[in-house]
């Protein structure tokens, strides 16, 4: 396998970055979503630039350092469930091109990316309830997590295509 400079260099300091982020997660705790969504961000760049195998082996890399490294290793499951959501939606989306002739793709596309985040998220909360709840929570309650999350990812993914196609976009020039 012949793997390119550039696409090592990039994914190495991408994956710097991933990890500093997920760091800082725990230093600044008043912006950890936040920094945790950035670093899984970069999950998607590596996907779109270098493919999903070589964005697969970035984020297990990630995930990896990122429980070497970082403090607060519940921030790290939280960054492997956010890339593994974004390398979810690129495959769907890698897929969907293949499929030109399918009829509602775009609709195809945010049902996939609903579903993705259901099959990571529900389990989640349902299983690591004592984690994530002081006390206990009601089965109303926790239908409003789960809803919650629905709005939550809706804003998550609007942020994702944001960074994608505007600064990235205007980014990867100077890195490519």
């Amino acid at each position: 396998m012949h793997v390119k400079a550039k696409t090592v260099a990039l994914g190495g300091l991408l994956l710097a970055l991933t990890v500093v982020f997920m760091a800082l997660g725990s230093i600044v705790e008043t912006s950890t979503l936040f920094l945790l969504a950035a670093a899984s961000f970069f999950v998607g760049i590596v996907v779109r630039e270098f493919g999903l195998k070589t964005g697969g082996a970035f984020y297990l890399a990630a995930v990896l350092l990122g429980a070497i490294t970082a403090p607060n290793k519940f921030y790290v499951l939280t960054f492997a469930a956010m890339g593994l959501y974004i390398w979810g939606i690129e495959a769907v989306w890698r897929w969907l091109e293949k499929h030109p002739e399918m009829t509602q793709r775009y609709k195809f596309f945010w049902i996939a990316k609903y579903v993705i985040f259901n099959i990571v998220y529900i389990p989640i909360v349902i299983l690591f309830r004592n984690l994530l709840f002081a006390q206990a929570v009601s089965a109303g309650m926790m239908t409003g997590v789960i809803l919650g999350g629905q709005i939550g990812l809706f804003i998550y993914d609007r942020a994702y295509d944001y960074v994608q196609v505007h600064l990235w976009g205007k980014m990867r020039g100077r890195f490519l």
